[in-house]
């Protein structure tokens, strides 16, 4: 693995699979998703109580790319490699490693902007929280 922000160790749940016994790719998001959550908390944010507050960081674009895939009860790890921000986007690309090769199943770019009162708007917040892993484009 290559140098990370964030990682989260996962594992496969049964009804996560397809009829193939393989990870439907649906379910990739949702561990994207994760690992993002875990990373706010991570740094002192709560998705749910920045919220109630007015401010509400959502999903803009994802590009997810499959490279490997996950099979049924697998252990793996969630990352959050990098983040950049352009403009009011902040930019989140992980990754999902397999634990029992370390083999890339997945790599992933999602953009994110923040609403502010129901408005797009650039928060400072974020800006502070996440200034030391931030690259401007």
């Amino acid at each position: 693995m290559e140098k990370i922000l964030f990682e989260l160790p996962m594992k496969v749940r049964d009804y996560e699979c397809d009829a193939q016994g393989i990870v439907n790719n649906a379910n990739y998001q949702h561990y994207y998703e994760v690992a993002r959550h875990d990373f706010l908390e991570e740094n002192g944010l709560d998705f749910y109580t920045l919220h109630t507050e007015g401010l509400d960081a959502v999903v803009v674009s994802v590009h997810i790319r499959y490279h490997h895939s996950l099979h049924g009860n697998e252990k793996f790890v969630c990352t959050i490699d990098s983040l950049e921000k352009e403009g009011i986007r902040y930019i989140f690309n992980q990754s999902i490693y397999r634990e029992r090769d370390g083999k890339k199943c997945s790599s992933a770019r999602i953009e994110t902007a923040c609403m502010l009162n129901g408005r797009v708007g650039k928060p400072e917040l974020f800006d502070k929280v996440f200034g030391k892993y931030l690259v401007e484009k």
